[in-house]
């Protein structure tokens, strides 16, 4: 088992990277949550395979546990949803030293993370997280929140879990799709912030999309090291946290304009495409770069265009998106390979040829 450590300055907490959930009631023991009322928040996908197992653990270690599980998937990331769990857990009695688990993928953690947020103004909740893309980023730094009219994550708060823990087992029971999902956020991580580690994927391909099992905790183990180093300087995205939207300010637009028909980590792998080439034609990175980038994303099956999109609709979405102000687009680019910041003067032909470069049809 591999330990990392995320510290906001007001929020300290561990991430636990392991095979097996059997360190998991002493990780609540150390956190000093044990002994409490307990509530599993799950989806209709994963609450078959793993609630039942994590409610039987947790038994000797906490008191009173409840399972309250939701459809699976984007569509239900809504008020509606969060409203149903509120009614669930005051039907539990549930109190503020309460705990919540979010037990599941990046749309169970989000959605979890913001009723723990906003549930009696603040409950303490562990994020367990079951798939690559939340394992390697959205189960860590403490974004949460639903999707609203259409706009992905528009009302959420920031708000850090207990612990975090991951076991890389269960990421045998996703289908392949879900897997390479999470490898385009892992692949970010090197982009912005790291060439080795962005090379490791190059030189480990094969091993990487065969899951093979000490190839994907270095995965894991690289993508927490990097996001937890910079949510620890950064924790609610005032600046530097700001580069781990590399793909997302044109990943979004799309994914919102798919009506989330595309999963996350295919329209960021779509987005990294266009920013990877409006950086290079900015001269921060070579055409070879994107080329690589193209084949590297090509080979986990992700996509590196879109088909039946208009630019000007994809344009229009991009101001919609929260890391728009001022009317102005916030795109983050490259200075280099393994270097991001937060590009403000984008010009408007400068986004569209980008958009138009990931379009096909």
């Amino acid at each position: 088992m591999k330990i990392l450590s995320v510290d906001t300055g007001t929020k300290q907490y561990p991430i636990y990277i392991d095979s097996c959930f059997d360190a998991l009631p002493p990780a609540f023991e150390k956190a000093g949550i044990s002994d409490r009322k307990v509530c599993i928040v799950t989806d209709s996908n994963v609450s078959p395979l793993y609630a039942q197992g994590i409610k039987e653990l947790l038994k000797n270690v906490c008191k009173d546990i409840s399972i309250c599980v939701f459809p699976a998937g984007e569509n239900s990331k809504n008020l509606e949803t969060i409203s149903g769990f509120y009614k669930f857990f005051i039907d539990e009695h549930l109190d503020r030293k309460s705990v919540l688990i979010a037990l599941g993928g990046g749309v169970v953690g989000d959605m979890c993370g913001f009723a723990a947020a906003t549930y009696m103004r603040g409950i303490p909740f562990v994020q367990i997280p079951t798939t690559l893309l939340s394992q390697v980023d959205s189960s860590v730094g403490g974004k949460t929140g639903v999707d609203f009219m259409g706009n992905k994550n528009m009302i959420g708060a920031f708000y850090q879990p207990e612990l975090v823990f991951i076991n890389t087992d269960t990421l045998n029971t996703l289908p392949y799709r879900e897997v390479a999902a999470g490898l385009a956020e892992s692949v970010k991580h090197g982009y912005i912030q790291d060439v080795d580690y962005l090379r490791f994927f190059s030189e480990n391909k094969e091993a990487v999309k065969k899951l093979d099992p000490e190839a994907i905790a270095q995965v894991v183990y690289g993508s927490c090291k990097i996001k937890a180093n910079v949510v620890s300087q950064d924790e609610k995205e005032t600046g530097l946290r700001e580069i781990l939207n590399f793909g997302h300010t044109f990943g979004h637009a799309i994914e919102s304009l798919s009506g989330f028909d595309m999963l996350h980590g295919e329209c960021v792998a779509v987005g990294m495409i266009a920013a990877l080439y409006l950086s290079m034609k900015r001269g921060a990175v070579s055409q070879d770069d994107v080329a690589d980038a193209k084949e590297l994303m090509a080979y986990f099956g992700l996509p590196i265009f879109v088909e039946n999109f208009r630019a000007d609709d994809i344009y229009a979405q991009m101001f919609r998106d929260k890391k728009a102000k001022n009317g102005v687009i916030n795109i983050t680019a490259l200075k280099a390979m393994g270097s991001a910041y937060t590009e403000k003067n984008c010009s408007e032909k400068e986004i569209k040829d980008a958009i138009n470069y990931i379009i096909r049809g």
